[in-house]
Formats: C-alpha cells, sequence, structure tokens
C-alpha cells in the first residue's frame, strides 16, 4: 500500500511540476506571439495547474490511514477529486469548442508574431506533456488511482491543442493562414468531453456505493467457490472507493468443526482473495451449512 501511495504521490508532484514550467514557457509565449492559440493553451495549461495542484492534495489526504470518524480510511477522497476533475475537464472542452468556433467565424484574426519561438516553445510543452502522460499511466496502471487516471487524460487532450497550436502558427507564417489550430481544438474538445463523461461516470458510480466491475465479482466468487472446506456462500457485497476494494460475504462451512478450525479457513479464504486483489479490505461471515435462515433475516443472494 505504501508503494503505492508513494506512486501515485510522486505522478501528482510531477503533474505539478509540469504545469507550472508550461504555464510559465506559454506566458513568454503569448507575450512574443500575441497567438490566440497559445492563449488557450496557456488557459488550459493554468487549469491543468490548478486540478493538479487539488489532486495531490486528493491523494495525499487519501493514503492517510484509517481513524476514529473515518474507520473505513479516506479513500473517497480519490472519487470526489476525480469527479470535480472531470467536471474541470468538461468545462475546459466547452471553452476550447467555443473558442475554436468563435476563431473560425472570425472576420479579421489577428496577425502573429515570432512564429518560430512560438513554435519551440509548444514543441518543448508536447516533449514534457508526452513525458507526464507516460509516467501517470504507468502509476494508474499499477495503482488504480482515478485521480492520476483523470489528471492523465486531461494531459493527453492537451496534445492535440498544442498540435494545432504549432500547426496554426506554421500556417500564418509560411501560409498566411491564421484558423487551421480552430478544427484541431474542436476535435482534441471532443475527445477531452468523452473523455471527461468516462471519469466522471466511475468516479459517481463509486460515490454511490456501486458494485465493483462484473469481471471482479467473477473472480472472487471464483476463488470462494472453489476454496478448501467452503461449501458454499451467499450475500456477496462489494464496492469500490478510490482505489480501494470492499469485500464482505457470508461462507457456509461445516457446523461440526471446531471454531479454531472454521476460523482458519475464513482466514486463509481471507488471504486468498488478498492475493488476488492486493489492498483490497475483506469482512467474511462464518455460517454453518444446512442451517436456513431466520425470518427476520434478510434474503440472501
Amino acid at each position: 500500500m505504501r508503494e503505492k501511495t508513494t506512486m501515485n504521490l510522486s505522478a501528482g508532484l510531477a503533474s505539478v511540476t509540469v504545469a507550472t514550467l508550461l504555464v510559465a514557457l506559454k506566458l513568454w509565449a503569448l507575450g512574443e506571439t500575441h497567438a490566440l492559440s497559445i492563449a488557450a493553451s496557456l488557459a488550459d495549461s493554468a487549469m491543468d495547474l490548478m486540478v493538479s495542484l487539488g489532486g495531490l492534495a486528493a491523494i495525499a489526504y487519501a493514503a492517510r490511514p484509517a481513524d476514529a470518524d473515518h474507520t473505513y480510511g479516506h479513500t473517497s477522497a480519490e472519487d470526489l477529486a476525480a469527479l470535480a476533475q472531470s467536471v474541470f475537464i468538461l468545462v475546459s472542452a466547452g471553452v476550447i469548442g467555443w473558442a475554436a468556433v468563435e476563431r473560425l467565424l472570425a472576420d479579421a484574426p489577428e496577425p502573429l508574431m515570432q512564429q518560430g519561438r512560438g513554435m519551440v516553445v509548444m514543441a518543448i510543452s508536447i516533449g514534457l506533456t508526452l513525458g507526464l502522460v507516460f509516467w501517470q499511466r504507468h502509476v494508474a496502471r499499477r495503482t488504480g488511482s482515478r485521480v492520476v487516471k483523470a489528471d492523465s487524460l486531461h494531459y493527453l487532450g492537451d496534445l492535440l491543442p498544442n498540435i494545432g497550436a504549432i500547426l496554426s502558427l506554421w500556417a500564418s507564417a509560411a501560409l498566411g493562414l491564421n484558423q487551421i489550430d480552430s478544427v484541431v481544438a474542436l476535435g482534441a474538445g471532443a475527445m477531452l468531453a468523452v473523455g471527461a463523461l468516462r471519469i466522471f461516470r466511475g468516479a459517481w458510480d463509486a460515490l454511490m456505493d456501486r458494485a465493483a466491475p462484473e469481471e471482479v465479482v467473477a473472480g472472487i466468487k471464483a476463488v470462494i467457490g472453489g476454496f478448501p472446506g467452503v461449501e458454499g456462500f451467499h450475500d456477496l457485497k462489494t464496492r469500490t472507493a478510490g482505489s480501494k476494494l470492499f469485500v464482505t460475504v457470508h461462507i457456509e462451512l461445516d457446523g461440526e468443526k471446531s471454531l479454531n478450525e472454521t476460523h482458519a479457513t475464513a482466514a486463509a479464504l481471507r488471504r486468498a482473495i488478498l492475493f488476488a486483489y492486493p489492498d483490497s479490505d475483506v469482512m467474511i461471515h462464518q455460517d454453518p451449512v444446512g442451517v436456513p435462515p431466520h425470518p427476520d433475516d434478510p434474503s440472501r443472494s
């Protein structure tokens, strides 16, 4: 768990560092070129910085151990941050799309200056962004953090506007055209919106205690169903909070065995589930096999 927290924090720190560098570089490039495409990219990077700072704070908070007030830990902070990030990404996509349409409909776009310097800055921005995205994707695969995944999506969406800015500056310098990047920006906005909705749905489902994905539930059932000494199970419930999986289940054991024996079977099963799904929170209730449920008990599933 500590290793995953460290990786998530490293991704958050890298995101904040890159965003700060990009804001500084694009601010200078805007002053040199007066290019609206760079202004739009600067605004996007400023939003990236704000979102990255919020994501880093959420990762640090989620890593706090359980306490008296939060007995299941603080991992839901990741889902709250991912939810906020998805909204910011949607707003960003809308701003990019609106600005692109305005530039396409403009009668006399402002002439650009020092296009070469601007292209160098945007090329550096693309290199920094690619390096960050590769690291974030690696971390997200290892830790399952929705915050890191959402941040990665946001920076990935920045690549097309940056490429569009380079094309715009080149077209302005070489061909006298000033609106090519608007078409690219529209595509980038659409990609951002689709990805943001996906992140929003995942975070919303987690906050609403939606069950784990079907393949995860099926995997847990396979571990329990084939475990020695377990003759049946019921009331399997799952949910996720941030990158943590919560599992509760009732297992049916031979009622003639001693408490020590049934406890050993349940403990071994818990270890098997944790081995298959590390960093999970697993709770197992032991029932004697064949005992009919009490009329006041909820129905088994």
